[in-house]
């Protein structure tokens, strides 16, 4: 599960166990990325509050699968199988076109996802990965060109607020050795429009 010790479910104490109900899925399934942070509870709280405000909030106007999407390049670009593997399911679920996820999975594994997204949502994406890879060349005029393809300021964003996110989540993950094993793959909080609920469906 990981490199470091964990506190299942079962074993957590009262508080953590409040903090377990919150996030946990089906069966007290509570996932690998969670649990690594349960001999610092309050780290939880905060990754859970930047994670459902800056992927799963109604306020945010791009679409979710997008988002996602986003996550998905980032999590690859970061050699991340873990977050890949969880992400793109859900980025699957949330598209509902079997036939188009492949395709972008495609492109994500050739880094090349020109025939996968849109003029815009291609250039967020290689804001994206300039952002994971190259951050300290970003300038000015990335930002001016996704404004000339479309995006508001506000959108631009929540792409670097996902992009950033998956960059600390990513370098949780593998830096602490995670892996997928007893996770259920794609649970995500789908109440968007409760900050506060974090539930896994």
């Amino acid at each position: 599960m990981a490199w470091i010790k964990t506190i299942t479910y079962e074993e957590a104490t009262p508080d953590l166990k409040r903090i377990y109900d919150r996030v946990k899925g089906p069966n007290n399934n509570v996932d690998n990325v969670l649990g690594i942070h349960s001999l610092r509870p309050h780290t939880l709280v905060g990754h859970m509050a930047l994670y459902k405000n800056v992927l799963h909030n109604s306020n945010n106007q791009l679409p979710k699968w997008y988002l996602e999407a986003l996550g998905v390049y980032v999590s690859h670009l970061n050699q991340c199988s873990y977050c890949f593997e969880h992400h793109f399911e859900g980025f699957k679920r949330l598209l509902n076109d079997d036939q188009r996820a492949e395709q972008f999975k495609v492109g994500v594994m050739a880094d090349n996802l020109t025939e996968a997204l849109s003029e815009a949502y291609f250039a967020g994406s290689s804001y994206a990965k300039k952002l994971t890879l190259n951050h300290s060349s970003i300038c000015r005029e990335d930002i001016e060109h996704l404004r000339t393809v479309g995006f508001t300021d506000g959108e631009i964003l929540e792409i670097n607020q996902v992009t950033s996110y998956f960059n600390y989540v990513n370098r949780s993950v593998v830096g602490l050795g995670v892996d997928t094993k007893g996770d259920i793959l794609g649970l995500s909080p789908n109440d968007s429009d409760d900050p506060n609920n974090w539930s896994h469906s």
